[in-house]
């Protein structure tokens, strides 16, 4: 995230509506991904049946619309998990930083799209922000680094509880930016992906920390994933300290707690899921008879 650091005091009902709704949509978000994974194994069953729909389909049916399905199927089928849990994030992150071209979207952009815990609504742009990139240079390091972490990730975690720990994480790292500019009385607009990226890039170096990175343009460069985060936690955690304004670093710093924390815990809190898909899963028997 970038911040633009403004004076004042953040008023105490802000912060507790920030912490509300940091739980109340972090627990929805793994309640959500719970019930999709378990939605989604179930249409495996399905796509047999569509495709034997689309079988006994006209041949007019199999030259226009068949061909065309199986197009488009052919090539989501060739992405990897990571592109296909990518590409729906890099769409909405798009799509907002294309709203901020529009004059009569701006005010609303403000509003909604920027987090700032002195303004008088708080909570949704605490999520909405995190898609939201002002300039052409932020949404493209952004994607970039999202991109080259999120296959990684996603195969580790499956991509229902990627997406539950991503938009997650966006939310926590947007409480924890609230936090801090409330502690230093500097509140001001933050926006953009980073703290969730920072999120999927510190699981993945805590999962992997051998693993050897570079930097873009400096191919020959190389150093571990470990070594990396620390290296990057020790700036956040210097420009916190310093209260460097440029970057939203108590966001940065808060998103990759949130992937070392997952890292470490992770799968001993997904678990927790079973007795929710339990109760689930007999809600859906019963409305079935």
């Amino acid at each position: 995230m970038v911040a633009v650091a403004e004076g004042g005091i953040v008023p105490s009902k802000n912060i507790v509506k920030a912490i509300a709704f940091t739980g109340a949509f972090s627990i929805g978000c793994f309640a959500g991904a719970a019930i999709i994974e378990y939605e989604n194994t179930r249409s495996m069953i399905s796509k047999v049946k569509q495709a034997r729909f689309w079988q006994n389909r006209s041949i007019v049916d199999r030259d226009g619309i068949w061909k065309l399905k199986q197009d488009v199927q052919r090539f989501w089928d060739s992405l990897s998990p990571g592109d296909k849990t990518f590409a729906p994030l890099l769409v909405c992150n798009l799509l907002a930083f294309a709203l901020w071209r529009l004059p009569a979207m701006r005010n609303t952009m403000m509003t909604y799209f920027t987090s700032n815990p002195a303004a008088r609504i708080v909570c949704w742009p605490m999520f909405l922000s995190t898609f939201s990139h002002y300039s052409v240079m932020h949404i493209f390091a952004n994607m970039y680094v999202l991109h080259s972490f999120s296959n990684a990730a996603v195969l580790s975690m499956g991509k229902e509880q990627f997406m539950a720990v991503y938009l997650s994480a966006g939310v926590f790292s947007s409480l924890m930016s609230v936090l801090y500019k409330a502690g230093t009385k500097q509140p001001g607009m933050s926006l953009g992906a980073s703290g969730a990226i920072m999120t999927v890039l510190a699981y993945v170096c805590a999962q992997y920390p051998d693993t050897q990175l570079s930097i873009l343009f400096l191919p020959a460069v190389t150093f571990s994933a470990g070594a990396a985060i620390k290296v990057i936690m020790g700036i956040d955690f210097a420009g916190c300290v310093m209260g460097w304004k440029f970057f939203d670093h108590a966001a940065h710093l808060g998103g990759a707690m949130f992937g070392i924390f997952w890292a470490q815990y992770g799968a001993q809190v997904w678990a927790k899921r079973i007795g929710l898909l339990k109760y689930y899963h007999e809600l859906r028997r019963t409305k079935e008879k």
